[in-house]
């Protein structure tokens, strides 16, 4: 009979991968040893190794970990049973505020996974593509006309490029966070560059962030 794993195992596998993401995602996966990886857990080495066999498992389970919380929001908006709009802006919102919360583990996923070995990169990459069609699915429930150009999934990759790649411009402290954003990238994909509204004041969260920075950070926005 198979051993139940412990609430505390759980908890502390947990934690593992957040400091993993948060070392690869700082100075990348290749640079980082599984002694940073147990320092910054406050465990020893050996004990590091009861929850991961090795550093490719670690990345493997950080990047499978995050592409399945990412499937686990769209089916939460698939059984909401939205009209076709509103589950688009769902998506697009959920996801958006998803990253804000993922940062480390959104940038592994973009830029470590190449290093798996073609086995575990093929795992990652469906779930993302699940991850996709179900975008690309919600495209089509709005814009059924465009079936026939086959332009559902060419839509959903080009809101995925506006959206994949927020964590390399919006800094922690702007004048914007994901929050006040979501909307805008709603916004600009259902209705292009007219629809847009400004947002509001800024979040009570990015307000805490800049309230609290003792340092002064290079911003884009």
């Amino acid at each position: 009979m198979a051993r139940v794993r412990s609430a505390a195992f759980d908890d502390q596998r947990e934690t593992i991968l957040a400091q993993a993401a948060a070392l690869f995602a700082r100075q990348g996966y290749t640079a980082t040893s599984m002694n940073e990886v147990a320092a910054a857990c406050g465990i020893s080495k050996p004990t590091l190794y009861h929850y991961v066999r090795d550093k490719h498992e670690l990345l493997l389970s950080v990047a499978e970990a995050h592409v399945a919380r990412l499937e686990a929001l769209v089916a939460a908006v698939a059984v909401e049973q939205l009209a076709p709009r509103a589950r688009l802006q769902a998506l697009v919102s959920r996801f958006v505020l998803a990253y804000a919360d993922a940062q480390h583990e959104h940038r592994v996923l973009t830029e470590d996974v190449k290093f798996l070995d073609a086995e575990a990169r093929e795992r990652v990459l469906a779930g993302e593509r699940r991850v996709v069609a179900a975008f690309a699915d919600a495209v089509h429930a709005l814009r059924p006309e465009l079936a026939e150009a086959a332009l559902a999934k060419p839509l959903a990759m080009l809101l995925f490029g506006m959206i994949n790649w927020m964590f390399t411009w919006l800094k922690p402290g702007g004048r914007y966070d994901h929050a006040a954003m979501a909307p805008v990238v709603v916004d600009l994909f259902l209705g292009g560059l007219g629809a847009v509204q400004a947002p509001g004041p800024q979040s009570a969260s990015a307000a805490a962030r800049r309230s609290t920075m003792t340092t002064k950070k290079e911003t884009l926005l």
